[in-house]
């Protein structure tokens, strides 16, 4: 008799933006690492330790069911940085 298997969701999104259960790290971070930085999934676990292979995959598969979602947050990170670039520019750049 095979054991019975456990539905556990490695995601969490009850909250504002969804996240890997049980830690910080956004959906959109992990897609990210992914997407843009050419991170494989085993180096992504190597760089967050404390979430599993299983918490990565969860993740990009949260992420290509709701790319629309994700990619809006991306977005709003790029727009507000932009915003924030032109109300407190740089002391570097003078």
């Amino acid at each position: 008799m095979e054991p019975a298997r456990q539905n556990v969701s490695h995601i969490d999104d009850s909250g504002q933006r969804p996240v890997v259960r049980g830690t910080d790290i956004k959906v959109s971070q992990i897609a990210n690492e992914f997407e843009h930085l050419g991170m494989t999934a085993d180096e992504i676990v190597e760089a967050h330790p404390h979430i599993s292979l299983a918490d990565v995959h969860a993740a990009l598969a949260y992420f290509y069911d709701h790319q629309t979602l994700i990619r809006n947050e991306w977005q709003e990170g790029r727009a507000f940085i932009a915003e924030m670039r032109l109300r407190y520019p740089s002391r570097l750049n003078r």
